[in-house]
């Protein structure tokens, strides 16, 4: 597909034949109202398409190029031929040149031009025009072409500006985006497995004097498998183009977390129970979640309250154990309270994390934007 801000490749190409059928047929259009220049002869003609010839290397080489133009009409204007289309290819290669960033080198030929037209038409032709207005009109023709060429440099640096910055604002998003599925990968393996691993355990202590219970702790390991399938799908899900933005794990989904859990958890709910914004929405699930996770690893056996205070302004999460019975295994890298504290401080929230009696609690807030309050 060609960019809306790209001249098509076809153009490109044309141009100088173009600029080269054009000046050879439109001087000698105008020659019958120049009686007075030299009819156009076969050096002539080859004086006219050399500069259209000169355009094909104007991107490789705009100097060289618009040397070259200039001097070609100023050999076409001496050997006394018709003024008209031989400035076509100066003009489109001192524009061109000031594209490139020359700026420097077309304002030291466009001087020396003006200083030769001047020169010539004063005093070299055969019929010499003189006088200030001649002369200022031929500056303004010289120094529009130099302020169209001006202005179509600064948009296309401006154009260019604004494609840069697109470009590493869309590399940006996709960095946090990639880091968004990253804590969501996390967060679903680490409960979900350690989950598995506690009801493995479990159910390897019990299966031989309590196979019931054992029983129990399979069909938790079981379901626990399915879940972590379901979350990571829906996690991944996020890399198709038709897919939603964003993972599904809301507060509406905290019950089945809870049983999931395995664990003894009371909820509470205070204040006016309303959907939230989905970031704020999965960033809670995640801060319970990870918590709950801690709680099965490192204090098995404890009774969990979870809280949860719905304000006019903040979410207010509470999930407070009462500590374990039995020491628990320490798996994984530690990164749970860190995680969750960057995920409440993306929000612009906080996370606390303390020893509460012989147990553990960790209290987030998380902001509530003001059109969703």
């Amino acid at each position: 597909m060609l960019s809306v801000r790209a001249k098509p490749r076809w153009i490109e190409r044309l141009l100088p034949l173009f600029a080269g059928f054009v000046q050879v047929m439109g001087t000698q259009g105008v020659e019958w109202n120049q009686s007075d220049r030299v009819p156009v002869d076969p050096l002539g003609n080859a004086l006219l398409l050399v500069g259209p010839l000169a355009l094909f290397a104007r991107r490789r080489h705009p100097v060289p190029v618009l040397l070259v133009t200039v001097v070609v009409t100023c050999v076409f204007i001496l050997r006394g031929h018709a003024y008209g289309p031989v400035f076509i290819s100066p003009i489109i290669a001192a524009y061109n040149a000031i594209l490139l960033g020359h700026r420097r080198v077309v304002a030291a030929t466009w001087a020396f031009a003006y200083a030769f037209f001047v020169v010539y038409t004063n005093w070299l032709a055969p019929d010499p025009v003189s006088g200030w207005f001649h002369n200022l009109a031929v500056a303004a023709i010289m120094g529009i072409v130099l302020a169209v060429a001006e202005f179509a440099r600064v948009r296309k640096e401006r154009l260019a500006e604004r494609e840069r910055t697109e470009t590493e604002e869309a590399r940006r998003q996709a960095s946090e985006e990639r880091l968004t599925m990253a804590q969501e990968l996390h967060d679903v393996l680490a409960h979900n497995i350690s989950l598995i691993h506690v009801q493995a355990s479990t159910a390897l202590h019990l299966i031989d004097d309590h196979p019931e219970q054992a029983r129990t702790a399979l069909t938790t390991i079981k379901q626990a498998s399915k879940d972590v399938l379901t979350e990571m799908r829906s996690v991944l899900n996020v890399l198709r183009d038709d897919a939603p933005r964003s993972p599904t794990a809301g507060l509406d989904r905290l019950d089945e977390l809870i049983e999931r859990s395995g664990l003894p958890v009371v909820k509470q709910v205070t204040g006016e129970v309303r959907p939230l914004p989905p970031g704020v929405e999965r960033a809670g699930y995640r801060i319970v979640q990870e918590t709950l996770t801690n709680v099965t690893r490192h204090a098995p056996g404890a009774s969990v309250t979870v809280l949860l205070e719905y304000g006019s302004r903040a979410l207010t999460i509470q999930v407070t154990d009462s500590g374990g019975d039995t020491p628990g295994e320490s798996l994984g890298s530690g990164n749970g309270i860190p995680g969750m504290r960057e995920r409440a401080s993306a929000l612009g929230g906080t996370l606390t994390a303390t020893h509460h009696g012989r147990g553990f609690r960790v209290e987030a807030r998380l902001p509530i934007p003001e059109e969703s309050a």
